[in-house]
């Protein structure tokens, strides 16, 4: 495969106060492409993403969705001609933005009849109600489970540390998993929340640690239904965010019994605050007031 190519550099105007400003700067802005994902060689989902770990961006997403338990569940992964004319040379270059995904199990090689057509903003529209979601569901959220709140505090502060992408252009998402004991497993980053939702969770199923039922998902996003879900299907007791959620995201949650906590903002001289929507008793406030 080709480069992968996250950041774009461009050329701005800078303008303040209604003049102009600096005059010509570079800049750099996140990369967003087309993924056409295909299943069993038929178009499943159009979504908009950055490049980058399409492999775990689409088995995250399939998890979510219930089509795939396990990574043995796909037999093959490979990028399709999705290939245009490159107009300095004439030759056909590959865009890697065509994925084709090979199932194990014949009754998985039915592609579903409902389509997803996703963006970056918003994740899949039109997804399951909360019933829907809770049938889908194959693991069930461990209740004897506490974290101390600055164990999710630190993992907020140090999030911005592992944003290589966010820390150039300003403009993509985290999606972290967090050890109770605040050890970062793995950090991707994204122009959609969902997408960077999907990468870590699919990077856990591709190393066999699902069901994530001893760590917390940490996103710097606010928390949608969307990724409620995903974090659920997951088999992820704690969800926070960095900003607000929904009202179906607190639904959702208190409905499946996962704490969901946000405005998770932590302070540089070690202090912070969260707002805890769902199921506080996860949450060791006995110790950290101790």
């Amino acid at each position: 495969m080709g480069r992968v190519t996250e950041t774009k550099r461009i050329r701005t105007v800078r303008v303040r106060d209604g003049r102009l400003y600096a005059g010509r700067k570079g800049d750099h802005v996140a990369v967003e492409e087309p993924l056409d994902i295909r299943l069993n060689g038929q178009q499943l989902s159009l979504t908009m993403r950055t490049p980058g770990s399409d492999v775990e961006l689409i088995h995250g997403f399939l998890h979510g969705e219930g089509i795939i338990a396990s990574r043995e569940d796909i037999v093959e992964a490979r990028y399709c001609d999705g290939a245009v004319v490159d107009d300095g040379s004439g030759f056909a270059q590959n865009t890697y933005n065509v994925m084709d995904f090979t199932t194990a199990r014949p009754q998985l090689q039915q592609v579903p009849t409902k389509r997803f057509t996703t963006t970056s903003a918003c994740g899949v529209c039109g997804s399951e109600s909360i019933d829907a979601v809770r049938q889908k569901g194959r693991y069930v959220l461990m209740g004897s489970w506490t974290v101390d709140p600055r164990a999710i505090l630190d993992a907020a502060r140090n999030l911005t540390d592992d944003q290589a992408v966010f820390s150039r252009t300003g403009g993509v998402h985290a999606a972290a998993l967090v050890t109770r004991d605040g050890e970062v497993l793995v950090v991707r980053e994204d122009v959609g929340r969902h997408n960077a939702v999907d990468k870590v969770i699919g990077w856990a199923l591709l190393e066999d640690r699902l069901p994530l039922n001893d760590c917390f998902l940490l996103v710097s996003s606010r928390a949608s239904f969307e990724i409620a879900q995903k974090a659920f299907m997951a088999g992820i007791p704690l969800l926070a965010c960095v900003s607000a959620a929904s009202s179906l995201a607190i639904d959702t949650a208190q409905e499946v019994g996962m704490t969901l906590v946000g405005f998770t903002r932590a302070f540089d001289d070690g202090d912070g605050r969260m707002n805890v929507y769902t199921h506080p008793e996860r949450l060791d406030l006995t110790d950290a007031e101790g």
